[in-house]
């Protein structure tokens, strides 16, 4: 173990942690993200009147972009982690403003597939290029390896809280 520039106890990088300091460490992630989360959330609903996208609007959109295909409303409940009845309260928003459709499912009379329209595609492209050009803004030394790090440690956590919504 070496100490931080605060006297911390830190563990080498190459070794596994021991539960209650990985614990605190996840606990500085979570220090890091909640703002993180917050500010850009602020930053889409300043974006969002230019757009038309709320909050809730963008996440179905994005969902359905990063799918490829159409989706059940449950379908889409299940994969952003909120309630049916929510993601079909901001799939008829969505589809107000002509962003997305309700198609036939083959598979099921009574529910219906939500697809892109092309003016939900627009929408959600021009808005993620918007933001990767802020993304481009944060450079400095930050690797790959750096960044796969990252989506790989809250994965695992996002697994763990998963797993205790099934519980």
């Amino acid at each position: 173990m070496t100490e931080n520039e605060h006297g911390e106890a830190r563990t080498d990088h190459d070794e596994p942690l021991p539960p209650d300091v990985l614990a605190e460490r996840l606990y500085e992630v979570f220090a890091v993200l909640g703002p993180l989360y917050r500010r850009v959330t602020r930053a889409v609903e300043l974006k969002a009147p230019i757009v038309g996208l709320s909050i809730g609007v963008r996440a179905v959109l994005e969902l359905l972009r990063a799918h490829g295909s159409p989706m059940t409303v449950p379908q889409m409940g299940r994969a952003l982690a909120v309630s049916r009845q929510f993601v079909q309260r901001m799939v008829n928003e969505a589809a107000d403003g002509d962003l997305v459709e309700a198609i036939p499912n083959p598979a099921h009379q009574r529910s219906s597939l939500i697809r892109l329209t092309a003016t939900g595609r627009t929408a959600i492209d021009e808005l993620i290029a918007r933001e990767s050009a802020l993304m481009r803004r944060v450079g400095g030394d930050l690797t790959g390896a750096d960044v796969d790090t990252c989506v790989r440690v809250l994965t695992r956590v996002l697994e763990v809280f998963e797993d205790l919504d099934d519980h």
